[in-house]
């Protein structure tokens, strides 16, 4: 597969052994554990280590034992380099502390964490994870009771106690794989069954298995493949074809992104460039992908190429609007950065609009309490009430594919809702910037706008400072983010009115800034 970049830049070579020696062994001293949006990220080293894994480890046994939470603990990772040794670190952590794992002897994705967890066969989760980070990037994130992310008071309670064992490792416990499995601290589980059966809650796989359309699946060389491979086979779904089985922990295999680096990012039309062409081409009618955890989604089709998440957002919660899919839910969720037509949608039938931080965390409740039709985020990121409380990418290509075998081309189904809404303009513009002028932008406050009256020609009728600051107008808004991982400011910007006053608005947002 050849990326749409070749001869411009050239892909980067990763040296699997020199990152399996900094895990073990880093050269230089490991960072302090800080959890994200997404639990604690970094490159292999001392970004993310050995250490780093036990300390976490024992943090989430030092948490258990104060709630007196004794149930099972599901541990495991996607298909990235260190994520099956992470895993063993943190079940033999666990195990060491009298905690019982389970340890799957598969990659587990993530939206499967929280379905186990909610099926109450483990009571909370430890995921080996950077989800479509570059290969050299590792991860641990924990989910709790709820199934969803955890938030940031449990977290940060993590974050504490990691700390001082990564100061004092002496006091970390830890037991052999084969004493914990001998003792019954450590157990195996068939995870795959559950799931794919229940899927069929939700999705009606005899309307793919019937339509006379041929479908293409792409797990980018992540956990989902075993996922999809049962689907396939228990749904009859011939017309199904998984294009890649490939799995190699420097995903070499997939086109390199925009900047000349190895990014599994199932939105991104560079990783994405062998499912476009097989649309563009004829081969497909439809081709769907989920990034190396299963918890982002992506999908080219005939008619449209590369969706946006975006529009895909919009296509799946009219569908899931209008067939009453999820009994009982009556509002629509969304994130800050994430397209203002679902909010017209939501007008229109009668539904709530909850707007909330950006971080799938914020829909947790919400979806606990069976209060979602459709919860998405702007970044490929979807769930709904009745099933996980966190993102699944597996659930929402299966959803795409059940709406194209019904209803046709997701594209053209787009285009008949802007039609009826409008249609929305919308970019965002990453700005290289330093850490002074992200702890300016992030200390901002509405009140510091209070004098700004118009921007880009609109009266400006509120803004929000709870997440970044996001400006509300007549018939648009822009909002501005520092990244939590780079050197960077995300300016975001949405407007009902014309591409060129889509460029006014990131225009005028960026002087404002300054």
């Amino acid at each position: 597969m050849i990326s749409p970049l070749a001869g411009t830049l050239t892909k980067e070579k990763i040296d699997v052994k020199k990152l399996q020696n900094e895990f073990w062994s880093p050269s230089a001293t490991p960072v302090p554990v800080k959890f994200g949006t997404s639990g604690h990220r970094g490159q292999l080293g001392a970004g993310f280590c050995a250490l780093h894994a036990k300390a976490i480890a024992q943090a989430v046994a030092r948490l258990h034992r104060e709630q007196h939470l004794t149930a099972p603990i599901l541990v495991g990772g996607d298909t990235r380099l260190m994520s099956r040794a992470t895993a063993e670190l943190c079940a033999q952590v666990l195990a060491a502390n009298g905690l019982p794992v389970i340890l799957p002897d598969i990659p587990v994705p993530t939206p499967v964490f929280s379905f186990e967890i909610l099926s109450g066969r483990a009571c909370a989760s430890l995921n080996g994870t950077a989800s479509h980070n570059p290969p050299q990037d590792m991860g641990l994130k924990y989910n709790p009771s709820h199934g969803g992310p955890a938030d940031s008071t449990l977290t940060g309670q993590i974050e504490k106690y990691a700390n001082e064992y990564m100061a004092n490792p002496a006091q970390i416990k830890t037991m052999p794989l084969e004493q914990a499995r001998a003792q019954g601290l450590i157990e195996n589980a068939d995870i795959i069954t559950p799931y794919v059966t229940a899927l069929s809650k939700y999705i009606d796989f005899e309307k793919i298995a019937q339509a006379p359309l041929q479908f293409a699946v792409h797990p980018l060389g992540g956990a989902s493949l075993a996922f999809y491979q049962a689907i396939i086979k228990k749904y009859g779904l011939n017309n199904v074809d998984i294009v890649s089985t490939e799995q190699d922990p420097t995903f070499y295999f997939i086109p390199i992104d925009h900047d000349g680096k190895i990014r599994m990012d199932p939105s991104s039309q560079y990783p994405m460039s062998p499912l476009i062409k097989y649309v563009q081409n004829g081969d497909y009618h439809f081709a769907g992908a989920s990034d190396p955890d299963a918890d982002r989604f992506g999908c080219a089709t005939a008619q449209g190429g590369l969706i946006s998440p975006n529009h895909a957002l919009c296509v799946m919660a009219d569908y899931l609007i209008r067939h009453h899919k999820v009994k009982g839910a009556n509002t629509l969720g969304r994130t800050l950065g994430t397209t203002a037509l679902l909010d017209r949608l939501a007008a229109q039938h009668q539904l709530g609009l909850d707007e909330v931080n950006v971080g799938f965390k914020y829909f947790v409740e919400g979806l606990r309490a069976g209060k979602y039709v459709l919860a998405g985020e702007e970044s490929a990121g979807m769930s709904l009430s009745g099933w996980t409380t966190e993102k699944d990418g597996i659930f929402a290509v299966c959803l795409l594919m059940e709406i194209t075998a019904a209803e046709g081309d997701v594209a053209a189904l787009y285009n008949k809702l802007t039609a009826q809404y409008g249609t929305p303009y919308y970019t965002r513009v990453d700005i290289p910037t330093d850490d002074a002028t992200k702890a300016r932008v992030k200390a901002l406050k509405a009140a510091d706008f209070a004098a700004v009256k118009e921007v880009a020609g609109e009266k400006v009728l509120r803004v929000r400072d709870t997440d970044g600051l996001k400006v509300y107008l007549e018939n648009s808004w822009f909002l501005v983010r520092p990244s939590g991982t780079e050197n960077i400011l995300k300016v975001y910007g949405e407007t009902f009115v014309s591409k060129a006053h889509l460029q006014t608005l990131i225009d005028e947002a960026q002087k404002l800034l300054n």
